[in-house]
């Protein structure tokens, strides 16, 4: 039980923690309006996966440049300004669905313009994220990090089930505007904890990133086979098998014939076994390899069954066993990169990270949602989970192979433009 909760003994991550609750739950609230919104305004699975694919793409593009300006700027100043727009944004879509103006134009458009700030933001706050704890406790922080996520959408999807067949997606969007203010709130009530040291740490990897950049990182990444096999698992993970959004959504709408509300419950269903993911990682010592290729086989083997499952609660059980799966996979994959390249390529790490999590969003969201349109939400299941459970084969052998390899620990080193 100690180790479970080593990181809630630093003030400072319990701050963090909080904040990270509140604005959650209303991320998920207005992320689960927006999928109904689109779906129920087109009837289209597909034109949903667009707007996923719209707030992907920025991301994309622009994350290398948000890892190196993130090992550059000071965390603090840059989320705060992220909040901000974010909180900016969602109000915006609140008046655009309370006025009625603009459709799904100013849907898309919001998208784009959040991804942008979604794309700056990742890797800053990873970054800050990993300051506020020791490094010893930088694993358990992460796996509480994803217990804390997970209870936000538990809360957000709950919410957003009832109120977007309620009083639709107006206060949703109003909703997650305020909950920005919560992490405003915490970043100004954070102390520095870092001493002289650290400080020259800091210092150092900010003179780095100043001078190296994003080519610098590339250069740096492809020396790190392993951490290159991990991204590739991930992002085929991401986009094949964890865009529930979409597949859930034509399920509820489609085969299962439960709407909104029974759309709800199967996010929460979700939800509530990304819970079950975060404590069985919160309890881990250490998430090594072995932990990522194994959750990865059992949710895809998952993926095929909930797509021959007959009824709502097989479907929602086997949501539940996936949602545990897929949180030790992104915590396992995280600690991985964040653990295993040195602190002065932490940021842009972690932008290359964001850019396998957007590329899994762009490529997975509308290839899924056109496929369920095209041969069926069950067939797309199958098909989806029959090729992950191929490239989980395919990166372990490629891991192991790798491993044995490049055994020996990194230590940092000198990079040359």
């Amino acid at each position: 039980m100690r180790t479970l909760f080593i990181a809630l003994r630093e003030r400072n991550f319990r701050i963090w923690m909080g904040a990270g609750f509140v604005s959650v739950s209303g991320t998920w609230m207005q992320s689960l309006a927006v999928n109904w919104y689109v779906l129920q305004a087109t009837g289209s699975a597909g034109l949903m996966g667009v707007a996923l694919l719209l707030q992907s793409l920025p991301v994309l593009l622009l994350s290398p440049w948000a890892g190196a300006l993130a090992d550059r700027v000071p965390g603090r100043p840059l989320l705060l300004c992220t909040q901000l727009v974010h909180a900016g944004l969602a109000g915006l879509l609140a008046a655009a669905a309370w006025s009625h103006v603009g459709g799904l134009g100013v849907v898309y458009a919001i998208s784009v313009l959040g991804g942008v700030v979604n794309a700056v933001e990742g890797p800053a706050m990873g970054r800050f994220g990993s300051t506020i704890v020791e490094p010893g406790a930088l694993t358990n922080a992460l796996s509480l990090g994803s217990l804390v996520n997970s209870c936000g959408r538990i809360l957000g999807m709950a919410l957003g089930g009832v109120a977007a067949a309620t009083v639709g997606p107006a206060p949703l969007f109003a909703g997650n505007a305020v909950s920005f203010l919560g992490v405003v709130v915490a970043l100004l009530a954070i102390r520095p904890r870092l001493g002289g040291a650290g400080r020259a740490q800091i210092v150092h990897d900010v003179e780095m990133a100043g001078v190296h950049g994003v080519r610098a990182g590339l250069r740096y990444l492809r020396r790190r086979p392993v951490v290159l096999i991990t991204l590739g698992l991930a992002t085929v993970l991401g986009s094949l098998g964890r865009n529930y959004q979409v597949t859930m959504a034509a399920m509820s709408n489609g085969p299962l014939h439960i709407g909104a509300s029974g759309y709800g419950l199967l996010s929460m269903c979700f939800a509530a076994g990304t819970v079950l993911g975060a404590l069985v990682a919160a309890s881990q010592s250490d998430l090594g390899y072995q932990t990522l290729i194994g959750a990865g086989l059992v949710t895809s083997l998952l993926q095929v069954y909930s797509g021959l499952s007959s009824g709502v609660w097989s479907f929602a059980a086997a949501m539940v066993l996936i949602g545990a799966g897929a949180v030790l996979i992104d915590t396992t994959v995280s600690a991985r990169v964040q653990l295993d390249t040195d602190t002065g390529m932490r940021g842009r790490m972690l932008g290359v990270m964001s850019v396998t999590g957007s590329l899994a969003g762009a490529l997975g969201a509308p290839l899924l949602g056109w496929l369920s349109e095209w041969v069926g939400p069950r067939q797309t299941l199958v098909l989806a989970g029959v090729l992950t459970t191929g490239a989980c084969v395919a990166a372990g052998l490629a891991l192991s192979g790798a491993r044995r390899r490049w055994a020996a620990p990194v230590y940092p080193e000198p990079v040359t433009p």
